[in-house]
Formats: structure tokens, C-alpha cells, sequence
């Protein structure tokens, strides 16, 4: 009987020698998965996109992938048929002591128009734009326009990084006309950031400026996103850095959700929060009396407070565009591209608030104390000749339709080195504790001294040095 035992106890233990290990190599297996797939890095899908008019299979196999140089040009008839719209401008009287409290006022308009019709000079505007180099492409059947500025003297053993800056509405790519030189040639111009040089390609988003409009509806930041890595991979770069703020900051955001290997690092002069949750709720009602216990500086405190003047009366304010922008665009937008005064207006009204809370209670809404009118005209100008103020307005009807609070890419981190410039002027301020929620990496938060929502446009040497101190950092990490 002892002997008839031996082979079942060998067989157990043979089984328990076998098992045994099998079992730990599985659940070390489950465990390497599970550790793995926590920290796998999750990213926004490209998809693809067809946005120029007919079939897609006919057209996708014959398109020009070339770059062509582009120039921009005007005419006599361009101009006589601006000055025969400009005499004809109808004047509403404003209200009494109204400033800009109601709009755009109408008294200050009437010098702006008269400053347009008998001194604007729009053919040396033309030039100043021809400056720099312009190109076209044609991306998901769609002309791409773009400027794409080198260094014009790279001293030896100095890299050149490629920046990509995004704008946003109402804006445009000649926003950046003022920190390209200084990106490109900062020696120059007095910066010395550790010798960091960038050659700058400004994309027009498409619907914006030279950049055609997509033919189809739902062109999105995601598909803006899709055709600017595309641009930048025709120009032959394998990594690069993204810059944006307004709708640029949403761009380059899902530029670096798609392909963070490719996105070296972000820079941002605006987050996108969306929606607040009941958790973020609490952290704001504390943050009044005890910021520091939820994480915010004194700083931050002073630019969040009172929180119901800052982030909901102002708000509903300076919005009620998004409102119209986000549901109906093609309406308002019809009499705004026929009348250059009402677009002039409806623009220029943006950069008065939108740089300065305080200029609601100027008569000229203190747009001539941080711009000349040439260069707020020459951006009026880039609408009104491409007619692209519809479409442009058409953008906050396909990112808001389907994504209501702007926070569904949210759920999408933010993995790659991110840097955050918050200038104090801004619409929303946004803390970086906050801004961890989706940025992960945010290894630059800069509290700017002075400054609104048009950064590059108002502030470009801050901004520039922002953007310098933030891409060394990343380059010596």
C-alpha cells in the first residue's frame, strides 16, 4: 500500500512543480500588464478628413502635395470698392458717456473710418505682409496658406528648432508679425535665452484669411489639428514645438493629444478648462479664504477674485459672439462681409476689451494705447479681402456642436512638456494646479506682468522670452 502511494504523491508534487510557477508567471504577467497599461500614454485619434468640394475618390489620388510660393496682391478695383463702402457708412449716434459699455461706439468708429478711407495705406500693407516668405499646399483637398521664416544667419553649431504658432479668432496669422524677429533673431533684438533660434511657420487655420474654407460641415480643431502635423510633416519635420493661444491653444493641445512623440513641447498663452465639477466648486469657495490649502498662490488668488464678477458677469459679457458664432454664424455673418465698417467694428471692438478689461469705459475703447490702427486694420483687412469672416465664424459652430463645454478631449492628458505663459488681462485665469488636471507635464507656468488675450500681437518680447525659457528647459531635460 506504501508502495502504491508513491506515484499519486509523486504525481501531486510533479502537478504542484508545474503549476506552481505557471500560476506566478501568470499573475506576474496580469501585474506587467496591468503596470504597463496604467502608464501607457493614451492619445487623441488623427482620423482623416476630406474638406474640398466633390469626391474624395476622385479627387485624393490626383492631389498636389507640392508647396508653392504664394504672394499676397490687391487691385485698384479692391480698393475703389472698399472707399465707395467706406463713403457710404450710415452713422448711428451713441449714447451719452456709453464708452464701449454698448459696443463698439460709433463716435470713435466715425475716425477710424475716416482714418481708413483718406490715410490707410493698404498697398504698403500689402508689402509689410509680403515681408515674409508665404507658401500654399493643398491638405484633405483644401489650399493651406502659411508663412515659414528661417534664420537668416545661424552661427556655427547652433540649432534651428521649428516652432508651429497657431492664432485664433479674430486674429490671424499677421498676430505674430512682431515676435517672429525676435524667435528668429533674438541676438538682435537684444534676447539671449541660451542661444535658443527657431525657424516660425504660421499656418492660417482653414475658413481663416488665405487658408481656403472647408467645402463640408464639421471641420473641427481636431481636423485643424490632423492638417497642420501634415504640414508639418511635408516640410520635413520629424519633432517640432507648438505654440497658440484662443483657438490656436486648442489646436496645438490636440496636436499634442495625436502625436506627442512628434510634439517636443507646448506652449500656451490660454488653456481650455471646460466644464467645473463639484470638486473644482469646493476648491473655489475655499480658495477665497485659504488658497494656499488648495493649492492656489497668492497670485492666482487675486486674479480669480471675486470669482463671481471674474469668471461669470465678465464672462456673459464679453461672450454673447459665441453665442451667435456657436449656433447661427452664417446670419450675422452675411452683413458683417458686406459691410466693412460693420466688420471693423464687430474685430476691433474684441481687441479693445479682450486686451483690457478697463477700456469697457473708454470713448476709444484704449485701442490706439497698445496698437497703431494700421496694424489693426491690416488684420480687418485680411478678413475683408478674403471674405473669410463667415467661415472663420462658422469654426465655433463645428467645435462647439459637438463638444458643448469644450472638455470632451480633456479626457485625453497632456503628456508631453508643457509651458504656460498667464498674462493678467487674460478672459479666464487659469492656476496650475487646475491646469494639471489635463496638462501633466507642465514644467514652465509663468505669471506675465502685463499683457491680455492678443500676446504676440501685444506683447511679443514677453511672450518671446516666455517661449525661450520654456524650450531650453525641455532641451536640457
Amino acid at each position: 500500500q506504501t508502495i502504491s502511494c508513491f506515484p499519486r504523491s509523486f504525481d501531486t508534487s510533479q502537478r504542484n512543480a508545474v503549476l506552481v510557477p505557471a500560476a506566478a508567471l501568470g499573475v506576474g504577467g496580469m501585474l506587467v500588464y496591468w503596470f504597463r497599461s496604467g502608464h501607457r500614454i493614451k492619445t487623441l485619434d488623427m482620423g482623416d478628413g476630406w474638406w474640398g468640394s466633390g469626391d474624395r475618390t476622385t479627387f485624393i489620388e490626383i492631389e498636389d502635395k507640392s508647396i508653392h510660393p504664394f504672394k499676397i496682391e490687391t487691385s485698384d478695383e479692391e480698393i475703389e470698392d472698399l472707399h465707395r463702402r467706406l463713403d457710404h457708412f450710415r452713422f448711428t449716434p451713441p449714447l451719452e458717456r456709453a464708452a464701449f459699455n454698448y459696443g463698439f461706439n460709433s463716435n470713435y468708429l466715425q475716425k477710424v473710418v475716416a482714418y481708413w478711407r483718406n490715410q490707410f495705406d493698404w498697398r504698403k500693407q500689402v508689402e509689410v505682409l509680403n515681408k515674409y516668405p508665404h507658401f500654399h499646399t493643398t491638405i484633405e483637398g483644401i489650399d493651406i496658406h502659411f508663412i515659414h521664416v528661417k534664420p537668416s544667419n545661424v552661427p556655427h553649431g547652433q540649432t534651428v528648432l521649428p516652432l508651429l504658432m497657431v492664432h485664433g479668432w479674430p486674429g490671424s496669422f499677421y498676430e505674430f508679425y512682431k515676435i517672429i524677429p525676435l524667435l528668429t533673431e533674438p541676438a538682435r533684438h537684444g534676447l539671449n535665452e541660451g542661444d535658443v533660434v527657431f525657424e516660425v511657420i504660421c499656418p492660417s487655420i482653414p475658413g481663416y484669411g488665405f487658408s481656403e474654407a472647408p467645402h463640408r460641415k464639421g471641420f473641427d480643431s481636431i481636423a485643424t489639428a490632423r492638417i497642420f502635423h501634415k504640414l508639418m510633416s511635408r516640410l520635413g519635420f520629424r519633432e517640432f514645438y507648438v505654440q497658440g493661444g484662443d483657438w490656436g491653444s486648442r489646436v496645438t493641445t490636440n496636436m499634442a493629444q495625436m502625436l506627442p512623440q512628434t510634439v517636443k513641447g507646448l506652449h500656451l498663452n490660454l488653456v481650455f478648462l471646460g466644464k467645473q465639477g463639484l470638486g473644482r466648486m469646493i476648491r473655489i469657495m475655499l480658495g477665497a479664504y485659504v488658497p494656499w490649502l488648495v493649492g492656489l498662490s497668492r497670485e492666482d488668488a487675486r486674479r480669480l477674485y471675486p470669482f463671481m464678477q471674474k469668471n461669470m458677469y465678465d464672462i456673459l459679457r464679453e461672450s454673447g459672439y459665441l453665442h451667435i458664432q456657436a449656433t447661427k454664424p452664417d446670419t450675422a455673418g452675411c452683413g458683417l462681409n458686406d459691410s466693412p465698417v460693420g466688420l471693423a467694428a464687430y474685430i476691433l471692438e474684441k481687441f479693445s476689451t479682450w486686451t483690457d478689461k478697463s477700456f469697457l469705459d473708454k470713448d476709444d475703447g484704449g485701442l490706439e494705447s497698445k496698437y497703431s490702427l494700421d496694424e489693426l486694420l491690416t488684420n480687418v483687412m485680411i478678413y475683408w479681402v478674403t471674405s473669410s469672416i463667415v467661415s472663420s465664424m462658422r469654426y465655433y459652430k463645428e467645435n462647439f456642436s459637438k463638444d458643448p463645454d469644450l472638455s470632451a478631449h480633456h479626457r485625453v492628458r497632456v503628456s508631453v512638456p508643457t509651458g504656460i505663459a498667464a498674462f493678467p488681462q487674460e478672459l479666464v485665469h487659469t492656476p496650475r494646479v487646475w491646469a494639471n488636471d489635463v496638462y501633466r507635464n507642465i514644467i514652465s507656468y509663468s505669471y506675465m506682468p502685463s499683457g491680455g488675450h492678443f500676446a504676440a500681437f501685444e506683447e511679443p518680447k514677453l511672450l518671446a522670452q516666455d517661449i525661450m525659457q520654456f524650450v531650453q528647459k525641455v532641451e536640457q531635460l
